[in-house]
């Protein structure tokens, strides 16, 4: 299936499958900060946010990342995961200058297959290769709650709406 978002008003195609409120959602393994790979089951019986975007580079992505990290502490049984590109080195490098110490940050290094399997997958223009922002809320059995494709690829997600789905 193909979506598409925009960057600056110009539009860019998004493939893989992406999921909807009550979907079970496939298993990952991704690479954390340490270079291990991460599986999805490692935080089995735990709600999960999915912050994924383009890169923790970005003035957008690293808000995102900030915002999250903010509101992680709030949340019981519930972990977010800051996914993107970037290598492990400089999304660990961001959290440490930032002092952000609640979201658990992943990259696809070694798992560009979530960017399909999650329908995050840009495929087109000048960030083919990179994910769309999305934020997935997941329940404790992995199935959806809340998902958001962001239309514009410059605009935050919307955070009530991502919160408000684990209440």
């Amino acid at each position: 299936m193909t979506h598409t978002v925009t960057l600056n008003g110009k539009p860019f195609q998004v493939s893989g499958h992406f999921p909807q409120k009550g979907e079970a959602v496939p298993a990952f393994s991704l690479v954390g900060k340490d270079l291990a790979d991460v599986p999805l089951a490692r935080f089995a019986g735990q709600r999960k946010v999915l912050n994924i975007f383009p890169s923790i580079d970005t003035p957008t992505c690293a808000t995102s990342v900030r915002k999250f990290n903010e509101q992680a502490g709030s949340l019981s049984n519930t972990v977010v995961l800051c996914i993107s590109a970037d290598l492990p080195f400089a999304q660990n490098r961001f959290c440490g200058a930032e002092g952000l110490d609640r979201v658990v940050t992943l990259s696809t290094l070694r798992g560009s297959e979530f960017l399909e399997n999650y329908g995050v997958a840009l495929s087109n223009g000048p960030l083919a290769g990179l994910a769309a922002r999305a934020v997935i809320v997941l329940d404790t059995d992995d199935r959806v709650l809340h998902s958001q494709l962001v239309g514009e690829i410059r605009d935050e997600p919307d955070y009530a709406a991502a919160l408000l789905a684990l209440s």
